[in-house]
């Protein structure tokens, strides 16, 4: 009687309804989150327990949630079926297409709580909140000489340090060297330049030069 919408069945009609009341009786001890429905209550829990019991048959990853198998087969298809209604880009999961909205809108609704920068993607906040400017949290650890990290970036360039690899090759003196920031350093001792290192990123820049 209200959005019209119809049902094959009288249980679902009454358990639809139940979204237009706003009762919502079905609490999760846990976090006390209600829920309209029981189902969902169900679903919700796994969030809790931390089960996964969906797995992708290729890849072996698991999945709370069956409509997330679902969204995850398409990386292996290689499907794409939602475009960006702007610049026509499509995306396998609709959650790539969601945060790529953002770049669109320039909303960035990810905020730290302690220096309050706004980020528009999640991963881009706990990268943020792991720089050495708010944590002196290090989880990435260098399994060789037990150094650690506050980011997964800084470990990979770490490890070039251990396996030797020089790539990076000083076109004065043809000393080669594992990682370009290390070029850089080095450079110094023939122009002379500093360089000064952002406390955020980790990257180092001519002392005089924005960097934001």
């Amino acid at each position: 009687d209200i959005c019209k919408k119809r049902f094959r069945q009288a249980s679902s009609l009454k358990k639809h309804k139940a979204t237009h009341t706003g009762v919502k009786p079905n609490k999760c001890d846990i976090c006390k989150k209600c829920f309209t429905q029981l189902g969902d209550l169900r679903r919700h829990m796994l969030t809790h327990t931390g089960e996964k019991p969906y797995k992708c048959e290729i890849c072996k990853k698991c999945f709370t949630f069956s409509y997330n198998l679902k969204e995850h087969m398409l990386t292996h298809t290689g499907e794409k079926a939602h475009e960006c209604n702007i610049c026509k880009k499509r995306f396998a999961l609709s959650n790539n297409l969601k945060q790529h909205m953002l770049t669109h809108t320039g909303e960035k609704p990810y905020e730290c709580n302690i220096c309050k920068k706004s980020f528009a993607r999640p991963n881009k906040l706990k990268k943020h909140m792991l720089s050495k400017k708010h944590t002196d949290e290090t989880p990435y650890k260098c399994d060789t000489c037990k150094k650690c990290f506050s980011r997964a970036d800084s470990l990979k360039r770490h490890l070039s340090s251990h396996t030797r690899e020089k790539q990076h090759q000083c076109e004065i003196r043809k000393t080669l060297v594992a990682q370009s920031s290390r070029l850089k350093e080095h450079m110094v001792t023939h122009t002379g330049e500093r360089l000064k290192e952002c406390d955020i990123c980790n990257k180092r820049f001519k002392i005089g030069r924005a960097h934001v």
